[in-house]
């Protein structure tokens, strides 16, 4: 019998991450009947390649679903607001890579390797979470399973692709007139439309989204608050530091942890995680064998080493976890959901 195929929406399909979700479709052969590409108005006309085809892409509106089976949204919060909810009235399931609904008690925040059940109660909204939170998520979950976990800090090193195509620009070009000693513009980062811009290029700051009055930034909040959600541990203490850094791609991440059980070394996690779903372990140091960004692009999985023990604290533990940021951190992420409903068979 023939597979069935799908009717697929990708909106902001031009996007960094669109173009991902466009490519990650093609590379994992998803079962596309036919795909709707969606985007702002600027973008209307443009044409993109699946399968050897080119497709133009349309203006995103309400009546664009109209036959769409899965939506893929990944064109900003205030668009996933607007026209996620019209998708579903029109009979498509929505895949959102927004922080729009990540905390929406009634919509599911997925990642297909930790809690792939939440699928099974979505009503027509999936949240994709947040990058850094993805791939940290898809480390811990096996190493919880196996000895509890109750205490997670995360210092974040993350890529300007994770701000957009335009933070790529910038760090090239900012590269470029350092290297040639000529004045370097900042337009972009840490926040878009923030008063002050700082440059990325042979820089570090310390501020990803906008601080909230407890301190934290909006992207620490996220990954603290979509980890209890996702790993259902409202009880789980974490805390976050994120850090953009001159990278285009692959967001890298230095992860200590509190297990629960006592007696455990780091071969017992590294053994665990040998196993694990979508797991790369990475851990020789004796060979100089750990995780980077360069090393990650272009790959779905999550990369883990420099796993040691805590010289303190015999539950505790460090890690090195490194993935794509715009793959398993957005576009294959919400990929493999689509990917899940159809082996669930809710779709």
């Amino acid at each position: 019998m023939a597979q069935k195929q799908y009717h697929v929406a990708v909106v902001g399909a031009t996007g960094a991450v669109g173009q991902q979700m466009v490519r990650t479709l093609e590379d994992r052969n998803f079962p596309v009947g036919t795909l709707t590409l969606l985007s702002s108005e600027r973008s209307v006309g443009k044409k993109m390649r699946f399968r050897g085809e080119e497709i133009e892409v349309q203006a995103a509106a309400p009546e664009r679903f109209d036959g769409v089976d899965i939506a893929l949204f990944s064109a900003g919060g205030a668009v996933s607001k607007a026209l996620a909810p019209e998708a579903v009235r029109r009979g498509a399931i929505v895949i959102d890579n927004t922080s729009a609904f990540r905390m929406d008690e009634n919509v599911p925040l997925v990642v297909p390797e930790v809690n792939e059940s939440d699928l099974t109660w979505h009503n027509g909204i999936i949240a994709n979470p947040n990058c850094s939170t993805i791939q940290m998520v898809v480390a811990l979950e096996p190493i919880r399973k196996a000895f509890g976990l109750e205490r997670v800090i995360v210092s974040t090193y993350q890529a300007v692709s994770g701000a957009g195509a335009q933070a790529i620009e910038e760090l090239h070009a900012q590269t470029k007139a350092v290297l040639e000693n000529k004045p370097v513009e900042a337009n972009i980062l840490p926040v878009k439309s923030d008063r002050k811009h700082y440059p990325i290029a042979f820089n570090a700051i310390p501020q990803i989204d906008k601080f909230q009055d407890n301190g934290f930034t909006f992207e620490e909040m996220k990954m603290i608050n979509e980890t209890k959600k996702i790993m259902h541990m409202p009880e789980l203490s974490v805390a976050a530091t994120c850090v953009r850094i001159p990278v285009a791609s692959g967001h890298s991440e230095s992860v200590y942890i509190e297990i629960e059980r006592d007696g455990v070394t780091a071969a017992d996690l590294q053994a665990v995680l040998r196993e694990a779903p979508g797991v790369v372990l990475q851990d020789d140091p004796n060979e100089q064998l750990y995780p980077m960004p360069a090393d990650c692009v272009g790959k779905y999985d999550v990369f883990v080493g420099r796993i040691r023990r805590d010289l303190d604290n015999r539950r505790g533990f460090h890690l090195w976890i490194v993935a794509d940021n715009l793959l398993k951190g957005a576009a294959s992420n919400s990929v493999q959901i689509a990917e899940s409903l159809l082996k669930l068979g809710l779709i």
